[in-house]
């Protein structure tokens, strides 16, 4: 009767320890297909090098300084190192410890006149064991390997985002330089048309107003060009940061955004997106740790086994509580303890409970970070195509501005209009040159975006070793 209410226990203990996997997405999370296109139905996936695609050697060149020195990829991978030996530490658990003990104690005593000295001594091997019977420690140890796994994924995050500032940094320097050089083929032109306004002026066929007019509007584009020398400044200053090195002395020799195009990306099916990204891959590894934790945390209701063992030369050879053999000689003891909690107010129980709330709270940064995954997709798709087709039309409207401005120089020049018809155009022109040397900044960015979206820079082995 004993021995089957025995073998109740147990199994009932075990049936309480048995492990569960952790909890995934609902269906609904994963849609079946982008709903933005990107113009053609075959995928194209980010590679593992996607800014090579833009097919510019200085922007290659920049981003493998970026992976080599960049301090941000430094902190994480120090923090991987750190996760990596966590899990080595937790992995030792599984294992025995094996120490080598030696001591010396002196013994004094004094009674009836009489007095005795004894030293003992010992010298030897001890090794513990603890049984790893309900999975606490293999628990332990997978949380570990799930938390290494997460900061894997971090660093690989980390890299993604640097890639990207990078990347970013660099259009918005270039198309910097190419807006600083619009404004100077504007003051170029103003001046052009400034000299035929002194003309008719000092002519006396337009009146000295319209001189004041278009040297007003000079100034104010002189004033313009000071502040985007500026921006090009700090932009080239950032990128030098992002190498991990001082702005001093750094240099960048691009010139204009003309001969970089935004290679064309289009995504498969949204559930490759789950083994791509590496914030997705670090939310769920974070979500399998939580679990291993749990489930480690569950098994502190039940008893812990440790088994020991000693040998080794001592003196005396023999000195138990009850038998004494004087003398040097070997000496071993072998022990097991087996330990149970029986009331701790609560505190395991408490435990329990903080672990399961936590995983919880993972599962739903899991499902934060798939569902924000696929929204990055989406806008970025949407704004590829919007910036292309807003490209399209700025240059459209460049051109008919440029004949606009002639053909009102031509009127203005024959005496057919005012000065004013000149400015108004002027301005849509400039204007509008500045606009377009900006959004093809804005494009490149998008394309950017999208690689980041799509977790670009993730190899094959990457993908492989994420959860």
């Amino acid at each position: 009767m004993i021995r089957r209410l025995l073998l109740v226990a147990t199994a009932a203990m075990l049936a309480s320890c048995a492990r569960t996997p952790p909890p995934g997405l609902p269906p609904g999370d994963i849609p079946a297909a982008f709903e933005q296109s990107a113009g053609t139905n075959a995928p194209l996936w980010p590679s593992a090098n996607w800014w090579a695609e833009y097919g510019d050697p200085q922007l290659m060149g920049l981003i493998e300084k970026a992976q080599a020195a960049n301090l941000d990829l430094a902190q994480a991978g120090a923090r991987l190192r750190q996760a990596d030996a966590r899990a080595r530490q937790a992995g030792a658990a599984l294992l025995p410890t094996l120490g080598l003990n030696a001591n010396v104690n002196s013994l004094y005593g004094q009674t009836g006149g009489t007095s005795a000295h004894e030293t003992d001594y010992s010298a030897g091997l001890a090794a513990s064991y603890e049984l790893d019977f309900w999975g606490k420690n293999r628990d332990l140890l997978d949380a570990a390997q799930a938390a290494r796994a997460a900061s894997a994924a971090d660093r690989r995050t980390v890299a993604l985002t640097v890639t990207g500032s990078v990347a970013n940094a660099y259009f918005q320097l270039l198309a910097l330089r190419d807006r600083i050089a619009v404004a100077q083929a504007n003051l170029h032109s103003s001046q052009s048309i400034l000299n035929v306004v002194q003309r008719r002026v000092t002519a006396g066929y337009a009146p000295a107003a319209d001189l004041l007019q278009e040297r007003a509007n000079m100034a104010g584009q002189q004033a313009a060009l000071p502040a985007l020398q500026q921006q090009e400044l700090e932009t080239r200053d950032s990128l030098a940061i992002l190498l991990g090195r001082p702005p001093e002395g750094f240099t960048v020799t691009g010139t204009g955004l003309e001969h970089i195009a935004a290679p064309q990306v289009t995504p498969g099916l949204p559930s490759q997106l789950l083994t791509r990204r590496p914030d997705i891959a670090a939310a769920e590894a974070n979500l399998v740790a939580a679990h291993a934790n749990l489930e480690a945390a569950r098994t502190a209701f039940l008893p812990g086994i440790t088994l020991n063992a000693s040998a080794g030369l001592q003196y005396p050879a023999l000195a138990a509580a009850i038998d004494t053999l004087p003398g040097l000689g070997f000496g071993a003891a072998i022990g097991a303890a087996l330990v149970q909690t029986i009331f701790d107010g609560g505190r395991n129980q408490a435990i329990t409970d903080e672990a399961r709330a936590k995983e919880e709270e993972l599962l739903a940064a899991y499902r934060a970070a798939v569902l924000n995954a696929f929204s990055d997709v989406e806008n970025a798709l949407g704004n590829v195509n919007h910036l292309s087709a807003q490209e399209a039309a700025l240059r459209e409207q460049v051109t008919q501005a440029e004949k606009v401005l002639g053909a009102a120089r031509r009127k203005y020049i024959a005496g057919y209009s005012d000065f004013l018809i000149v400015t108004d155009a002027e301005r849509s022109l400039y204007t509008a040159r500045d606009q377009l040397a900006d959004i093809r900044r804005a494009r490149l960015a998008a394309s950017v975006a999208l690689y980041k979206a799509l977790g670009g820079g993730q190899s094959a082995r990457d993908q492989a070793g994420a959860f």
